[in-house]
């Protein structure tokens, strides 16, 4: 057993990671910090979790804990880290993009790992600390690092990526309000959101020479999870030579998944797979990738890190099931 201790409990991804980790055979958690609900019942927050947990937020973190989730909003977790000593042998796993880019990579003494577990499962293994990764960004890698991997990644590559509304997080605002979200498609940061910096800093981590445009349009669905992607390139093989490849590299990785028929966004939400259909028209490859943007796309990727950290199976305590009607 591993004692964890959670920080910034009231968000989304913490209440996913709350109930993963509530069931996990090998996790105890030692708190749920919050700054806001102090003293109050995790369950009057998550209320999903009613008769699973009596734990309450506490006051301050405590030190004697293993491993320690970072579920804050982007540019905190640097300032927690500066207003608490965290012991030196425990380890991080933090969910916001601060430590994700090669350059924020360090902290301290500290060195973060970027904990994609189907780029660098090894380094992950033996890491002391992980960023996780962002949401759409693990949906776009999954799409494509097999070209990459391949030397196969030679042209510029189109996305389209559609995600809920719970992707902006829990913190209401005039773009996640039900009357203006629902029945209702916004595109946002088009060709500059910053995942697609991320993407581009691994798939030159497996081909260097990849200097194409990534031009990647993200778009706000009125739907509450999930991510769909549909990328597409300039393919000249055959779309056997394709589905050859995809299922090489992936051979594996027990989330990630082929599937022979086009998807739909419900096969993925509520678990940590990840679903990928390719098609060639022409000469283009269109490849989609689908995940819950809060379990593949953050807390279920998080503790599929945890698990290779600590030596456990990559699967343990992520058998989800869809919730497909």
């Amino acid at each position: 057993m591993i004692n964890v201790g959670i920080v910034g409990g009231t968000g989304y991804a913490a209440g996913e990671l709350l109930r993963i980790l509530l069931h996990h055979p090998k996790t105890a958690i030692r708190f749920v910090y919050s700054t806001s609900k102090a003293g109050e019942p995790v369950t009057s927050v998550h209320q999903d979790l009613i008769g699973e947990t009596e734990l309450a937020f506490s006051h301050e973190p405590d030190p004697d804990i293993d491993l320690l989730f970072l579920c804050m909003g982007h540019g905190n977790s640097h300032a927690f880290l500066e207003a608490h000593d965290i012991a030196d042998e425990t380890h991080i796993i933090d969910l916001s993009r601060d430590f994700r880019l090669a350059p924020d990579q360090t902290y301290g003494d500290r060195s973060f790992i970027y904990g994609f577990p189907e780029l660098q499962k090894e380094a992950i293994k033996n890491a002391e600390n992980v960023a996780n990764p962002g949401c759409f960004a693990t949906a776009i890698q999954l799409a494509l690092l097999p070209l990459a991997h391949s030397g196969n990644l030679q042209h510029d590559v189109h996305i389209h990526g559609i995600t809920g509304s719970t992707g902006a997080g829990s913190s209401p605002s005039a773009t996640t309000h039900f009357s203006w979200r629902n029945n209702n498609v916004s595109i946002y940061k088009a060709l500059r959101h910053q995942h697609a910096g991320e993407v581009r800093q691994k798939l030159q981590q497996v081909f260097p020479d990849f200097d194409k445009e990534l031009n990647f349009i993200p778009v706000r669905g009125n739907f509450t999870r999930g991510i769909f992607i549909s990328a597409y390139t300039k393919w000249d093989p055959s779309l056997a030579k394709a589905q050859s490849l995809y299922q090489h590299y992936y051979q594996h990785s027990p989330f990630v998944h082929l599937s022979n028929a086009p998807l739909y966004l419900k096969q993925a939400v509520n678990t940590n797979k990840a679903l990928l259909h390719l098609e060639k028209e022409g000469d283009k490859l269109l490849v989609t990738s689908i995940i819950d943007n809060l379990l593949k796309g953050a807390s279920g990727q998080a503790v599929e890190n945890m698990n290779l950290m600590f030596g456990f199976d990559e699967t343990m305590g992520l058998q989800l099931k869809p919730s497909n009607f």
